[in-house]
Order: structure tokens, then sequence, then C-alpha cells
């Protein structure tokens, strides 16, 4: 191999390879140092430089000038490995470089290979794994297709560079925001927050900086053709945009609509809204398995109570006569405690000494004691309900032990515990059940009417929800995740 030879090999790994000439001619010099003192079975370590220029090789041994020819020899046995290795070696760390200040941004690339359940995407230079566990459910990828996805972690993986990708991860909907709404791109409109169940629902919080701008508006786009792009990119994953407002009851109802919100009452010292709408708009604002309170209390950071006016002051009655029964509380500090927002015990015991010593003007010391009683009936309470399971569960499968466990219509007897009424009781409960059945459409057909109020009230998914209010799956309270 010849000077002229290295220098072109050299250039063309710099080219192709994207990796410095200067990194691969030091790597040739220190494999070519190391192949010259085994050749000549000494001790000493070799001295070997290259002209940048030329590619002519000069190296001395113990002070004597080695022998051009015998360095070509070796030079050419050893020059192709270590330009393998640097090549590698270079290209890793490269790799690591570039991919290593790209995490919390979005890439593009085509799936190569799924293996077992696991997708390896062609980024251009290097190649993306997205596990199985980061892809949005029910969603099906094959090789061939061409996906965006968030690089969350770079990583070494023996010699080679791992790069996690995600499509389940919120910061990925703020990323296609940007690439789709050019305002978000310029921080004309702000992305405040975002709470996603990924394969199903995002709710996104925006605010607009310029007045003159619409943050919901521009999010839509024109006949929703923007957000359409967004919702087609995550396999059909319905997106609600929210309008954010300082005022956490604001905020709170834009958060939970389609619904319709009567009133919010807020509790700060312990995080909670109680939020209080209409028998008909109650399953509408709970959502399907409670979807959309749940995800309303992530995206505002309140903990949110669903309650009807009913529910509401029976739960207020309910926890007045549990207090004053306390002998630490009594009816005047029950009163305060019922003014202050804490609608049951259960609140109660989530509250700070030092908020409960202010509230009820005592010392820290008595705070606490009161604190400690209310926990201890709530102990009680709690005990007793799974006693009541556990004799109901016992007494049901007592029932399946002796039979099919229903007594014929023709049996009972009026003395009987299963009686004319509780055979009314159950017609009540079939006709509870149809009218639930019959609410749940009614549910959806609320939501598909919103019509151009949809826009403003921040459902604006193209493809109307199915399920936004379906199946009345009482969550009675939503916590948002920290």
């Amino acid at each position: 191999m010849n000077g002229a030879d290295l220098v072109r090999i050299v250039d063309a790994i710099r080219r192709e390879k994207n990796i410095d000439a200067e990194v691969v001619f030091q790597g040739i010099e220190a494999a070519l140092a190391s192949a010259a003192k085994k050749h000549f079975g000494t001790a000493e370590e070799a001295v070997v430089s290259i002209d940048r220029g030329t590619g002519n090789i000069h190296a001395t041994l113990n002070d004597q000038v080695l022998d051009p020819a015998v360095l070509g020899r070796i030079a050419a046995q050893t020059a192709k490995q270590v330009i393998i290795q640097k090549i590698r070696d270079a290209e890793q760390a490269s790799l690591m470089a570039d991919y290593g200040d790209q995490v919390g941004t979005i890439v593009s690339g085509q799936i190569t290979r799924i293996d077992r359940g696991n997708g390896l995407v062609n980024l251009g230079r290097g190649e993306g794994f997205l596990p199985r566990s980061e892809q949005i459910p029910g969603e099906t990828l094959h090789v061939g297709d061409r996906i965006r996805a968030l690089i969350i972690e770079v990583r070494e993986a023996g010699a080679n560079v791992k790069i996690v990708l995600s499509r389940v991860h919120p910061e990925l909907i703020v990323r296609l925001f940007e690439l789709e709404v050019p305002e978000v791109a310029d921080r004309v409109i702000q992305i405040e927050t975002i709470a996603r169940e990924a394969g199903h629902r995002t709710k996104v919080a925006v605010s607009s900086m310029d007045s003159r701008v619409d943050a919901v508006g521009a999010c839509v786009g024109i006949r929703g053709s923007r957000i359409k792009n967004i919702v087609e990119e995550m396999a059909g994953e319905k997106i609600d945009i929210v309008r954010f407002n300082e005022s956490p009851q604001v905020f709170i109802a834009n958060a939970l609509k389609p619904a319709e919100v009567k009133e919010i009452l807020l509790n700060r010292d312990i995080n909670r809204a109680t939020v209080l709408v209409s028998e008909d708009q109650l399953s509408l604002a709970i959502g399907k398995k409670g979807q959309n309170v749940r995800l309303a209390a992530r995206l505002s950071g309140w903990n949110i109570d669903i309650l009807t006016p009913a529910e509401y002051d029976q739960q207020r009655a309910t926890a007045m006569e549990q207090l004053t029964a306390i002998e630490a509380v009594g009816p005047d500090l029950a009163n305060e405690l019922m003014a202050a927002g804490y609608i049951s015990l259960a609140d109660v015991v989530e509250v700070d000494p030092e908020t409960l010593s202010r509230l009820a003007n005592v010392d820290a010391e008595q705070a606490k004691d009161i604190i400690g009683q209310v926990a201890e009936r709530v102990a009680e309470f709690e005990a007793q309900a799974v006693k009541r399971d556990a004799e109901k569960a016992a007494a049901e499968a007592d029932a399946v032990e002796g039979g099919d466990g229903e007594t014929p219509a023709e049996e009972l007897q009026p003395g009987d515990a299963e009686t004319d009424a509780q055979i009314s009781d159950d017609g009540k409960k079939d006709e509870a059940e149809l009218e639930k059945t019959e609410a749940e459409p009614a549910a959806d057909e609320q939501e598909a009417a919103a019509g151009p109020e949809a826009v403003e009230s921040d459902e604006t998914s193209p493809e109307e929800s199915d399920d936004a209010g379906a199946g009345d799956d009482r969550v009675p309270d939503a916590t948002p995740e920290t």
C-alpha cells in the first residue's frame, strides 16, 4: 500500500461515514506501532507518523529508522483491520453525539423488522428500537410502514447505539402540534398542559400569546385539517383541544367538556374540586370507564369529584352526621369544616394539622388528635364495608351450592324474606338497567350534537367520539397523576 492509496482510503471514509480523517490517521498510526513492535520482537514501542498530505509513513524503533518496504507490508496487513474498527468506533461516537442531543425530539423512519412485537426502525444513519410497551395500544405495525416517534433514550449497548423510541409519550403529541401548527412552533400558541391515554384519548390545554389569534381554532385548522393530520398519525386517537384559563373553576369546566357543569366548589387545602352536574350530564362528565374525568384531573392538576346536586347534599348531610358523632369534632367544628369544603370524613383525614388548627382555632396537638379520631372512624367504616362484602360473597356462594339460588315464585310465602317486595325490587332493577342502557347512546348523542360549539368546547377530533359519555361507570374521584 503506497501513501497515495492510504490518503485516498482515509478521505473516502471521511466523506462516506462522516468520520474525522484525523481520527482514522491516528488509529492507523497506533496500530502500525503495535504491529511493528510485534514484527521486530522488541520491548520498545515504535514511533510512527503518517504524512497527512502524501500518506508516506515514517517510523523509528530504538532510534533506528525502519525500512519503508517493511512498513508497507505491515501497513497492508493491519490497515484494513484498523480502519474497520475505527469506523465502528467513530460511527458509534458520532451516533451518540448526534442522537444523544435529540432526546425529546421527533423522528420519522421506516419499519424494517418486527421482532417479538418490538419494531426496528430505519432512521437513516441509525436504527431505532420501538418496544412493544411504547407502541400505541391497538395499533398494528407492518414492515415497510413509515412512522413518527419520539426519541426517549439513547444509550450504548455493546458495540452498538440503542435509540429507544416511543409513540405513547405525551410529548410526542406536543411535537406533532409543533409540526402541524405553525403558531405552536412560533410560540404564538402555548401548549400549557397535556393528558394522554395513548390509543384512546388526549386532552391538550392551549393558550394564545396574541389576542388576535384564537388558540383552539388555530390548532383545529380549517375544517379540522390540522388536527386531522395528528389524529391520523396517532392511529385514530381522539384529541380534545381545551382552552386554558388561569381560573381553576373555568379551566376544569373547559376540561370536562362536552359535559355542561353547574357549579365547581374548590378545596385548595386538599386540592379537591367538587363538580356539580345535572343528572343528564353525569355520564357525559364521567366518560367511558371514567376516562373524561380522569383526563380532566390530570390536565388541571386537581382531584375531581363529579356529583349531582342531590348526591352532593346527601354527602354533606352524611358527613355532618358522622362528624358531629365524633367527640373531638362536635357541631360547631363540623359546620366550619363543611363551609371550608370538607364534605366527607376522608377529606378531613387528608387535611394537615396546621390547616385544621387554623380552622378549628385549636393548637397543633389538638388538631392531630381530631384527625386521629376521624381516621379511626374511617377505618371502622372501611372494616364494616369489607365485612358486608364478605358476608354477601358467602351468601352468594351458599346459594350456588344449594341450587341455582332462585326460589320459584309459587313457593314464596307472605312471611318469607323474598316476597312480592323483593320481586318488585328486582323489577325496579331491571327498569334501572333499561334506563341505563337507553342513557348511554343518549350521552353519545349529546356529544355529537355539540355541533359548532365543539370547536369552542374543545371536542375537536375530526371523528366525533362514540364513547365520551358511554358506560355510566361511576368514578367518584379522579386523582391527577404526579
